[in-house]
């Protein structure tokens, strides 16, 4: 069950890649690891922001869809995570958290993908930091 969920979630991610530099971004790092949690894909966005992104993905038979499943717990570890990641480049600029989530239907078909853009309305600048 365990590598299934593994699978499951790197298809995702792959997806989200494709996703979102159809849409122009430019990944720049995978699977950034922090003591906190994982931030799954780091990119640029045209304007060249910095783009933080969490991919949730689902299948159709679960009971808590993507969005859902990022509940103040998580948005709370990845703030910590961006915050790490941020330190780690020395990064002063602009920055967001996006969610990409995705659902798939039978036999892994996409069922849909949806962007969030800055799904933590309170991180817009780290220059704070």
């Amino acid at each position: 069950m365990k590598k299934e969920r593994l699978i499951l979630g790197r298809l995702g991610e792959d997806i989200a890649e494709i996703f979102l530099e159809s849409k122009g971004y430019r990944i720049i790092k995978r699977n950034f690891r922090s003591r906190y949690s994982e931030i799954d894909l780091i990119a640029r966005d045209r304007k060249k922001n910095l783009i933080l992104v969490e991919v949730r993905t689902r299948t159709s038979q679960e009971f808590v869809s993507p969005e859902e499943s990022i509940n103040s717990d998580k948005l709370r570890r990845l703030v910590r995570s961006a915050k790490a990641y941020l330190a780690y480049i020395d990064y002063k600029g602009q920055a967001r958290i996006d969610a990409v989530c995705i659902v798939f239907g039978q036999n892994n078909t996409l069922k849909r993908i949806t962007h969030h853009e800055n799904i933590s309305q309170d991180l817009i600048c780290f220059s704070s930091i």
